[in-house]
């Protein structure tokens, strides 16, 4: 089956959160002008977080806490929101099972996959979208894909192996250093014992995904799911049948890429190393 995960225009947990703030900078008897002077922002950016359009950063509720005396309560509320809150809605449900994840295998053929980018890349990626998003709006998925990333870290980490089309790394996404640091990181995520990395060449084709990019993802209890994304709509499948396939899919096209040594070599050379 094929659960589709299209945006909405807000998120009810930052709609409560917009809700506190609101309510206590009328306790403060503050108007959202005088709040946004206080704190050298823009009243829009104000009224938004408070209508729960836009998701309240750490660092913009300790600021507020301090300017209303709320005693951290906003900071504290918001350090509890899972980190799937933070994303844009239509991806939450990769997140929520990415999280817990104990396998993850992505295909990629436009950017490098989100779990590996560098902050500047990121942000760079962010910066390019369009229509143009807000710079406090594209800082907020900047900073969540760079929490998404530390199920790297956990005590266990999930299996990753990840194929990516040697276009993406030729393309330039920001400024040349932005792209060596990004290939350096690439590289340093293929040391670890759990993590591979493949590269699909340019003058590989026909290969099995032309169809478009994917996550093949393994919970706790080994049901598998597949996430596809589509431009600003999403699907989790969760049919057995149709996960098989594209596992098969998946088998398919690691066989079609370079072995993960040639993609390191490939790597090195793109740095101009070897």
């Amino acid at each position: 089956m094929q659960t589709a995960k299209k945006p909405g225009k807000k998120v009810g947990s930052w709609v409560a959160v917009g809700a506190l703030l609101a309510h206590c900078r009328k306790q403060a008897r503050l108007t959202q002008e005088q709040l946004a002077e206080m704190a050298t922002i823009s009243v829009d950016l104000v009224g938004s977080i408070e209508q729960g359009r836009l998701a309240l950063q750490p660092d913009r509720a300790e600021q507020f806490d301090e300017l209303l005396g709320t005693g951290g309560v906003l900071g504290v509320l918001v350090a509890k929101l899972p980190i799937r809150e933070r994303v844009v809605q239509f991806a939450q449900g990769l997140v929520e099972h990415e999280q817990e994840a104990v396998g993850i295998l992505s295909y990629q053929s436009q950017v490098v996959p989100g779990l590996l980018q560098t902050r500047d890349y990121c942000r760079e990626v962010f910066g390019y979208r369009y229509p143009a998003i807000g710079s406090e709006t594209a800082e907020q998925w900047v900073n969540a894909r760079m929490e998404r990333q530390l199920i790297w870290q956990r005590d266990r980490p999930p299996v990753g192996h990840f194929v990516m089309e040697e276009s993406i790394l030729r393309r330039q996404v920001g400024s040349p250093e932005v792209m060596r640091a990004q290939i350096r990181q690439i590289l340093e995520y293929t040391e670890p014992v759990h993590m591979s990395f493949q590269i699909m060449p340019d003058n590989r084709t026909p290969h099995a995904c032309l169809d478009g990019p994917m996550v093949l993802l393994e919970t706790p209890e080994y049901e598998r799911l597949v996430y596809l994304e589509v431009q600003r709509a999403s699907f989790l499948v969760d049919d057995p049948n149709e996960v098989s396939e594209y596992h098969m899919q998946y088998g398919m096209l690691r066989s079609q890429a370079l072995s993960p040594d040639e993609s390191v070599r490939l790597l090195h050379g793109l740095l101009g190393d070897r």
